[in-house]
Parts: structure tokens; C-alpha cells; sequence
């Protein structure tokens, strides 16, 4: 995982699609198999905008623009039931997009339009995908992938989710500001992120977890309602 050294006046961001708890229990169960150290730290998820940094200051232009992103755009389902790897490039192992992938790459451009404050270049193309094991060796990933085979994924997307790194596990710079901090904290700084913002599509129904909008249209998560395995944005 590749998390950028922020200066004192940034902090460190991403944008996620969520999995629905069963799910990310269910891919979180194979990166354990896969003695995958992640798999305490990064809960599943499908990234839009990698871990990014950004100008504190900046964070409410941030907001608004996500607010507009996910205004425009409509839920749209997702199936996933097809292992992939990246080795020999990378090594990884992930569950691949049958369907929604298209979906998925237009509103990440959306969110990194080359107009607003998110705009930044990819290291990779852009490919959907929820990891199911990093920077193991062979035999990990050889099990990712044999267990990865018995995942099928279907359900819709609703809303994208803003998260931000924190700089020590438990801690936030900005107290209060952001209400829920994921359980799987790590034991390092790599590991902490905390739910800054949800973000409602257009058109979409209630979220099935209570969340209070602010003046800007997005949604804080009460710690107390959280789910467990709520994902955070990583790779």
C-alpha cells in the first residue's frame, strides 16, 4: 500500500466504493488465508481515487465537489465472481468486474476531473477491482486465488465514500470532524483511516446505515451505527 508522505498543511485521502459487510467479511476471510497482514488493516473495497494528498485547506472544495460527482450519478449494479492477478507486475490477486466496471471507470474519472480539486494522474490504468491479496508470497497468493473462486458478488452502488489517513492509529488531526474511525486500525501509521463522508447518487434510497447530511450534502457515519467491516480505500 501506497500511502504519500504528506507536508505539515496536508493530510492524506481517498474515494471509495464500499462492500456490503457480508461481503467484506467474506473477502476479508480470504486475505487472512493468504497471510495477507493487510487483511487487519484495509477492509475490502473498490478505489476510485488512490491515497492522495491534499491541502487541508482544501478538504471543503473537496466535499463540494464530491457532492456534485455523486449527485449526477445514478446507482448502478455490480457483479463480481472472476479471480484476477496482476503478477508478475504486481503482486496481487483480486476478485474482477463481470459487470459495473464501466460504470465504475466513468465515475472515477469524474471524480479526478482534470477541473476540480482532485485531479491527479495514475500511476496504472484504472481497473476496478477488490484486492484479495497484496505483497504476499507465491503461496499466499496461490491460496487468494483458489479461495477467491468461491466469491460471487452482486449488489448495487449507491454512494461513494471519502476517507482519510491518519497520521497515528486512533488518532485524527481535525477531532470531531470526522465520526467514524474503522475497527481494524492498524498497528502502524499505514494502517489508520477514518470515514470522512458519505456521499448519496442521485436518485438513490435511503442508505441502510443512518447518516446525517451536513450543509454541504454529504453524510457523517455515527461511530455507533457503523457496520464492522466498513471498507476503507486503499489499493
Amino acid at each position: 500500500m501506497q500511502i504519500p508522505a504528506p507536508d505539515a498543511h496536508q493530510c492524506v485521502i481517498g474515494v471509495a466504493i464500499a462492500l456490503p459487510p457480508h461481503y467484506a467479511a467474506q473477502v476479508r476471510a480470504v486475505r487472512e488465508a493468504a497471510g495477507d497482514p493487510l487483511a487487519e488493516v484495509v477492509p475490502p473495497h473498490i478505489t476510485l481515487l488512490p491515497p492522495t494528498a491534499v491541502d487541508v485547506d482544501s478538504l471543503d472544495d473537496v466535499m463540494r465537489h464530491l457532492r456534485h460527482v455523486a449527485a449526477a450519478t445514478q446507482p448502478f449494479d455490480v457483479h463480481l465472481d472472476e479471480v484476477g492477478t496482476f503478477r508478475p507486475v504486481s503482486p496481487v490477486v483480486y476478485l474482477d468486474l463481470r459487470s459495473g466496471a464501466e460504470e465504475c471507470d466513468r465515475l472515477q474519472e469524474r471524480v479526478r476531473d482534470r477541473r476540480g480539486p482532485l485531479a491527479r494522474s495514475l500511476s496504472f490504468p484504472f481497473h476496478p477491482h477488490v484486492t484479495l491479496a497484496h505483497e504476499v508470497a507465491d503461496e499466499g497468493l496461490d491460496t487468494a486465488a483458489r479461495k477467491g473462486v468461491e466469491l460471487t458478488m452482486d449488489f448495487t452502488v449507491t454512494k461513494l465514500h471519502l476517507y482519510r489517513h491518519l497520521g497515528r492509529p486512533g488518532q485524527s488531526s481535525q477531532p470531531g470532524r470526522f465520526t467514524h474511525r474503522d475497527r481494524n486500525d492498524g498497528p502502524d501509521a499505514a494502517g489508520g483511516w477514518e470515514v470522512a463522508a458519505v456521499f448519496a447518487f442521485g436518485g438513490s434510497l435511503v442508505p441502510t446505515v443512518p447518516e446525517a447530511a451536513d450543509a454541504n450534502g454529504a453524510t457523517e457515519v455515527p461511530a455507533a451505527s457503523a457496520p464492522e467491516t466498513t471498507p476503507v480505500v486503499s489499493l
